[in-house]
Formats: structure tokens, sequence, C-alpha cells
């Protein structure tokens, strides 16, 4: 019974799953083959003819006709696609709530770099803007990962799609990175002998099933994954100190008691919606698997040149569509241009008959061989003389095909939106204002391919900074990176109820966070590269120093910290060592730390004196209790011996007091506890016992006796 629920249950899925296809496929079939020859067009170079239809490739070929390809529309696009690459856009994090922290933001930005390094991410960040300039759309998609084989511990990558016709995502969605998708596929036909082999436990598939669709075929079959959002209904409670709760992660005696008003007397509660998102592998009519997905967003993220709806049709495309025409027009009038001067036959030789007669066999060949001398008759047969043969001046070049190539060439300029100076080149020989003017002109023209981009990576960074609180679930220590690539491992503790904390450790200040504490938002920055902004600025001081060399006495270490050549850091801390104390900084502390230091030197300066008090009085103890009043030395000494240990004491209570403060290093409190400890037994517990020991027996009455 349960097996047969079980596969209606399936069945229903795989129904919906089709329908769902199906309708997001054909809305959006018209621009998928649009995209298919616009790539082609964009890629056409002489061999593959991809910018010629293929009935003219073929005409022109078999009649030996120069059929030229000078592609200038991927230049126009890789202006725009290497542009992106150089400015490339970066996650920022930022704190939205009281929970959450600008430190905990900090780390968010660092795990976040750490997983677009340890996934390249750089690759599918340009495969997907090369693909949406080119064609119109380019896919990316985030994932997670066992971090190793013999690990428990889960890592968040980010991976490039290399087919984007591989990708449907939800047809209704409105926001130009595809966040609200509420359903997405990312499929693949694979031949029925890769199939067998890559899934050897599957079910036998029935081969000869006609779905009516391209699900299964004789020879192949479509492996699908399908994510699928799913809204849950849940209560939100609100305590009076201001903490909430979901009903979902309550016990239920937790949820009766807070129905009941026993845990506290004011309680808000309301209904709300979440999404939970599924993910199920689909083969053919068959599903092979299914998991809960952690994140609440579809993680396909796309990457769109320019989209819109037109009579309830999508439209979509990229740079290369409105330059067609125009390269078709270049390519046309490049080859006529070659025909008409290349492929002309040789021009003829005008000459009398007379003149060459008997002479044929040279003339014969004058236009097909380079010959040394040709003869030819100067008189006739009376006598007369007669006119060197001459060959016709050739034909001048048609001036028609030339500026055909230069309107060409102009109208792919205003169709992309770039000109001449984009590219290097200034003909006019403008003033640098003018070709600065012409560049912003077509960086504006083309902004939207780059805004594009910083969309989908930041749809990317809400994806993240909704994972990486539950991949990251336990207690463990986690590498980040810094703005400059610089490394650091912190520590995470789930269960710390602050989203930042610096502990005093051994080793040193350990910085340790929650992310799960706290909201954050994501924006994105464009701009140069951190390696350019840092050659910028060395450049920048380095002028500002040679201007003042004043600059390199307060600001040297600096100025070596924004160099970029080896040895750069090293020198950078030498110098830091020869700036005025107050303008050392001192790494993990503050004014109350460099402080409570000080006190605690102090107290051991104290105990130093106190030892060698203690240890003379010691010494003459010893010397006067030979002597004939030595009893009452002896008592003073003892009385005195009392008063140093309570002032010990009282030393070693501040000394726990300072520990417990957390703010100095704890090797130094152990040194202080260690001499407080050395002080006590060597004063403390043995003088009164020796004196009690070696006390004599009491004198005859009268002895020291008063007169």
């Amino acid at each position: 019974m349960a097996d047969k629920l079980k596969r209606t249950e399936d069945e229903k899925l795989i129904e919906q799953a089709h329908k769902e296809f199906e309708q997001d496929y054909e809305y959006e079939s018209d621009s998928r083959e649009a995209w298919k020859m616009d790539l082609r067009f964009a890629n056409g170079d002489p061999d593959n003819k991809f910018q010629w239809d293929a009935s003219y490739v073929k005409d022109r070929e078999l009649n030996k006709r120069p059929c030229l390809t000078i592609n200038k529309v991927k230049i126009h696009n890789r202006q725009i696609t290497n542009e992106a690459r150089q400015n490339k856009p970066s996650v920022r994090v930022y704190p939205v709530d009281n929970g959450a922290d600008k430190e905990t933001a900090k780390f968010f930005n660092g795990v976040i770099r750490h997983i677009e390094s340890n996934s390249d991410a750089e690759t599918a960040y340009d495969m997907a803007n090369d693909f949406a300039v080119d064609a119109g759309i380019g896919y990316w998609r985030v994932i997670t990962d066992y971090a190793s084989d013999d690990s428990f511990d889960q890592e968040i990558y980010i991976e490039p799609i290399k087919n984007p016709l591989n990708v449907l995502l939800d047809s209704r969605i409105q926001k130009p990175d595809g966040s609200d998708a509420k359903r997405g596929f990312i499929f693949k036909d694979m031949p029925k002998e890769e199939f067998e082999r890559d899934y050897p436990d599957c079910d036998p598939i029935d081969w000869s099933i006609n779905t009516g669709t391209n699900w299964i075929k004789a020879d192949s079959i479509r492996v699908a994954e399908y994510f699928r959002m799913e809204d849950k209904k849940d209560t939100l409670y609100a305590l009076e100190d201001g903490q909430t709760f979901k009903k979902s992660e309550l016990e239920k005696d937790v949820i009766d008691r807070l129905e009941a008003g026993v845990m506290t007397k004011e309680v808000k509660k309301r209904e709300l919606r979440t999404n939970a998102v599924k993910w199920y592998l689909i083969a053919g009519n068959k599903v092979l698997d299914r998991k809960d997905w952690l994140g609440k967003y579809i993680p396909i993220v796309r990457v769109i040149g320019e989209e819109k709806e037109i009579d309830g049709k999508l439209d979509r495309k990229g740079h290369t569509r409105p330059m067609k025409d125009a390269q078709r027009m270049y390519n046309y009038n490049s080859s006529a241009s070659v025909e008409y001067g290349a492929l002309q036959t040789k021009t003829p030789i005008i000459a009398a008959n007379d003149a060459i007669e008997g002479f044929e066999k040279y003339w014969d060949r004058a236009n097909t061989e380079n010959l040394p001398y040709i003869p030819y008759n100067h008189v006739d047969e009376a006598g007369n003389p007669l006119p060197m043969p001459q060959r016709m001046a050739p034909p001048a070049p048609s001036q028609l095909f030339l500026q055909g190539m230069q309107v060409a060439s102009n109208e792919l300029n205003m169709s992309s939106g770039q000109y001449d100076a984009q590219f290097g080149n200034n003909p006019s020989a403008q003033s640098g204002k003018a070709l600065n003017a012409l560049q912003r002109k077509g960086d504006t023209a083309t902004f939207h391919f780059t805004d594009n981009v910083a969309r989908a990576i930041k749809y990317t960074g809400k994806i993240l900074v909704d994972l990486i609180p539950k991949i990251y679930d336990t207690e463990r220590i986690v590498r980040i990176l810094g703005e400059d690539n610089s490394e650091n491992m912190v520590k995470i503790d789930p269960n710390m109820d602050k989203s930042y904390e610096k502990r005093k450790t051994p080793e040193g200040l350990q910085e340790i966070f929650n992310p799960n504490v706290g909201r954050y938002d994501v924006a994105v920055s464009v701009g140069p590269s951190y390696t350019t902004r840092r050659q910028e600025a060395f450049d920048a001081l380095n002028e500002l120093a040679s201007r003042n060399p004043k600059v390199m006495d307060i600001a040297g270490d600096i100025v070596f910290k924004s160099a970029d050549f080896p040895m750069a850091e090293e020198l950078a801390e030498r110098w830091a060592k020869t700036l005025p104390p107050e303008l050392k900084e001192q790494e993990g502390e503050n004014a109350e730390v460099t402080a409570i230091k000080k006190q605690a030197d102090e107290v051991i300066k104290q105990l130093q004196m106190q030892l060698d008090k203690a240890e003379q009085a010691m010494l003459e103890a010893s010397q006067e209790a030979n002597e004939k009043d030595g009893e009452i030395a002896l008592k003073a000494r003892e009385l005195e011996i009392k008063q140093f240990e309570a002032d010990t004491k009282r030393l070693q209570v501040e000394l726990s007091a300072l520990q417990q403060q957390e703010v100095i290093d704890p090797g130094e409190v152990e040194t202080l506890k260690a001499a407080v400890a050395q002080l006590i037994q060597m004063i403390a517990p043995e003088p009164p016992e020796q004196i009690v020991e070696e006390t004599p027996e009491p004198a005859p009455a009268g002895f020291l006796m008063p007169e």
C-alpha cells in the first residue's frame, strides 16, 4: 500500500514537472531559437561562415566568388565583456538590525570571497556575461558539497553552466535577476548508453513509451534537476523581551505554555508563510532522487542582455542582433571589392596584326607567363613603321564598394552605441576632452549589460548570505579572504548568543562569529580590482611623499604596504618600528588594556620588593635568634610577617580581579600568580613554625620584668 501510494505521489510529481517544463519552454521557445542564431553570428569567422546564409555560401563557392567574413561584431561585444572583467562587481554585506554586527558583516564578506576563490567563480561570471552580451542570456548556479571525501563538513560552490539552453526558469518571474522564481530546471538529453552507464541502479526504463514529449525517445532520455518552491504556513511568536520564535522550531509543550501565557504575560503572534525549496532528480518518467534544499532561493542565477515582453511573447537579445545587418553589409562590400579587383582578368594588349605576325607564340603567353622579352615587327612589308603593341590601362578600383565598407563600419558604431574612441582610434585628432566624452557616451549606451551582471552577483550574494549560517552550522574553523586576498582563519560558534566576540587565548586574541544572529543585506560595488586600486594608491602616495618628504616619517609603513614589489611587506614592518610611539598601532588593544598592563607591571615590581624585604627579614630573624634578647625580636618579626602575609593575600585578590576582566594576557596573570605563591611559600608558613619549635624554655620569674 505504501509503495502504491509512493508511486502515485511520484506520478503526480512527474506530471506536474512535465507540465511546468512545457509551459516555460513554450514561453521562451522563439527566444531560444534566436539565442542560437545570435550566438552563431557573434562567433562567425572565415571558416565557419556563420555570418552568411548557407545558400549564399554554397552559390559563391560554386561560382568561385569570394565570401569573406570580417567579424567586427565580436570586437564590439568583447569591448563590453572585457571592460566588465576589469571592473568586476563585488558583494558587500552590511548589518540591518540590532542583532547584527559590522565585524560579522566583514566575516560574511570574507567567507563569500573564500567561496568565490575556492569555486573559481570568476570563470562562471565571465562565461555567463559573454553569453548575455553575445546572445541575450547566461547562467551560473550555487551548489553545496562535502569539503573532502573524509569529511562531513560541507562547503558552498559557484559553478558555471556551459550551455544556457540547458536551463529553464519560471516563466512568471518579474525581476531581471530571477530571484522571484518559484521553479527551475537544469536538464540534459542523454543518449541511452550514457544514461545506463551513469545510473546503473535506476529501475528499468521502458524505451518504447511514447509520452508525446521529448522526455523519453527510442535512443535518448531527458534527465533534469527540478527545483520547486513550496509555501509553508507558520506562526511567529514575539515575547515581551523582544525575542522571536517560529512555531515550527519549538517543542509542543513550549507551544502550549506560550499559548496559555504561562511563560510570559504578553505574547504577540502572527501567521506567516515561509518558502521551502525542494530538489528532485527526474529521468523521463521516474524520480531518481529527492532532498530538501537548505536555502530559500532557487539557486540558479541568470544574467540577461535585454528582455521585454511584446504582444505576450518574450523578446530577448544581447548586443549582437542590432548589428547584424551592418555586419552583413560590411562583409558583402568587402567581398565585392575583392571580387572586382583581384578576380578581374588581366587587361588585354592592343596590337596591329602585322606587329605580332610570326611571334604569336610569345604574345599568346604574355598574360600567363613572365617572359623575359617579347619580340614584335616594327615595320610592315613596305618598310613603314608599325606602332608598338600597348597594354590597356587597368580598371580603376571601384569607390562604391570602399564607400560601402565605410558606411557599414559607421552603422556598426551607431547600432552598437560604441565609437572609434573606445577602441583607441582618434582619426580626427580630437582633444582629450572630446575623446573622453565619446568614451562616456559609448559606456552609457552599453551600461545595462554591466548593470545586469551586478544585479546577478548581488542575487548570488543573497543566496550565499542565506546559505552560510545553514551550512556552517557546527563549531569549526573556517578560512576567510581579505580584499587583498590575504588569508585568515576564524572560528564559528553557532551556540554563541552574540554575533561577534573577541576572546583571549594563550595564542592571543581570537575572533568568534555566529552568523545565525542578526539580519544582513547585500549590495554590490563596481570598480577596478583591488590590485589596480592598490597600484593607484601607491602611485599617489609616492608622488605625495616626493613633494613632502615628511610623509615618510609619519606614514612610510603605509606607503610600502600599498606597494606590490617583492619584500614590500617586510619593508613596511621594519619601517613601522621607526615611527614615533604615539603613531604605532597596538594590535587588538585599546587604552584600557594598556593601562591595566601597566598596573600589572607595577604589581610585579611591588611583589619583588616585598620578596626582597621578606628575605632580608628572615636573615635578620635567624641572626637575632642567637642573641640574648632573641625572643622579643622574633615576636616582632612574627608580627611583621603576618602583616606581610595579609598584604600578599590582598595583592592576590587584586590580581584575580584583573584576570576576571579578561583584558590582559593570561600569560602575565599566571606570572603574577606564581610570584605571589612563591612569596607565600617562602614567608608565611615557615617562620611561625620555626619560631614555635625553637623558642627556649621560660626564664625564672622576674626575668625581663620591669623594675
